[in-house]
């Protein structure tokens, strides 16, 4: 994990995570120049290298200002943008109200530094609005916590994330701000950026197992498919669902719907990472897509009582991690079925036996 690599002063954030492999690397740069944004390379060397030119990376125009070197190493490319979130209530009878809109591009962010934890592989990027009249952020703040990994395993909280050394976890989390509604609902804009070649598509698969989430039986995932669709190229997964509270429980739930992925037709706010990178492109071959997510049920009680709101995400390449059924689950399985079925068999076993004895004691009349 490298912190602002080139780069002495903390006034700006990017975070360089990168994995090594025998044959090839991954890169996972984190930032909030601009709107806060997550750039994902992976490479066929395993000693490539994230290049900064900090100069133009800062100007008006960072187009070229970050790429990987030795360029011909890429072999695919991708990038993830938290746009804007927005706050709605039920003002019934006339239906839903928006309030103003927080675009995360004029937040102001905490230094990064602070929070880097080069043992737990972990950082936190914590911000407010630059410009905040209604005071909503005046005991709160909105973060976005990063955690790298170097093996598969499973996170320990909820919702209990399986993740693999190619992955990297985020988590979505709204502290102490004020709701500007009774029922306010929060959702949160998310924009992707592929390269020619290369198209988004949303999935959601269900299951009658929530050993790991209780209560929730869909994962969500956000996938990267090649145009012909033979390959998956990387990803983003959540489960249904996001907590209202620091130390999170089954009963502190809060619904999470995502909202229809669609082509994003507007340009991106500025994200100096994802122009520095794409460059000219962007704009171009590039497509961009843009995904909202919801948080809160109907009437939004949850994060009117706590004031917390947190949701985790996977980002990752290939396929994004299945979850399988335990050797507990399935061991209770197989008792829960086979018992009833060994009971039957035995019990014909010994009906027919019964009936062979009843019949042997008579003789033929004749």
């Amino acid at each position: 994990m490298q912190y602002n690599p080139g780069w002495n002063d903390s006034s700006v954030n990017l975070l360089h995570v990168r994995a090594a492999g025998p044959g090839d690397s991954l890169h996972y740069v984190w930032s909030s120049i601009g709107a806060p944004a997550a750039l994902l390379v992976a490479t066929q060397s395993p000693s490539s290298a994230l290049r900064v030119n900090w100069t133009q990376l800062l100007s008006p125009s960072p187009a070229g200002a970050i790429w990987i070197d030795p360029p011909d190493s890429v072999v695919y490319s991708t990038a993830v943008v938290f746009t804007k979130l927005f706050e709605f209530s039920e003002a019934k009878p006339s239906g839903e109200l928006f309030y103003p809109t927080y675009d995360l591009s004029e937040f102001s962010w905490d230094s990064l530094n602070r929070s880097l934890n080069h043992t737990a592989l972990t950082a936190e990027l914590s911000g407010a609005p630059a410009t905040d009249p209604g005071g909503s952020f005046s005991n709160g703040s909105l973060a976005f916590r990063v955690t790298a990994y170097e093996a598969g395993g499973r996170d320990g909280r909820l919702p209990s994330l399986l993740h693999t050394a190619d992955s990297s976890q985020l988590e979505f989390v709204l502290a102490g701000v004020a709701p500007r509604g009774n029922s306010s609902r929060f959702v949160l804009e998310v924009a992707t950026v592929e390269e020619a070649g290369a198209a988004r598509r949303l999935r959601s698969e269900r299951s009658i197992d929530d050993e790991y989430t209780p209560t929730i039986f869909e994962v969500l995932s956000l996938v990267a498919e090649s145009q012909n669709g033979s390959s998956t190229l990387g990803f983003l997964q959540w489960k249904a669902t996001a907590y209202g509270s620091r130390s999170p429980r089954r009963e502190d739930g809060i619904q999470c719907r995502a909202q229809g992925l669609q082509a994003a037709n507007w340009s991106l706010p500025v994200s100096s990472i994802v122009q520095a990178y794409f460059g000219d492109s962007l704009g171009t071959t590039c497509t961009v897509t843009a995904l909202n997510v919801t948080f809160g049920g109907e009437e939004g009680e949850v994060y009117r009582e706590k004031r917390y709101l947190s949701w985790s995400v996977l980002l990752g390449f290939g396929e994004p991690p299945r979850d399988t059924f335990s050797p507990l689950v399935i061991s209770i399985t197989a008792v829960a079925l086979g018992t009833p079925l060994a009971m039957l068999l035995l019990g014909s076993c010994l009906v027919l036996l019964a009936q062979r004895r009843r019949y042997s004691e008579y003789e033929p009349i004749n």
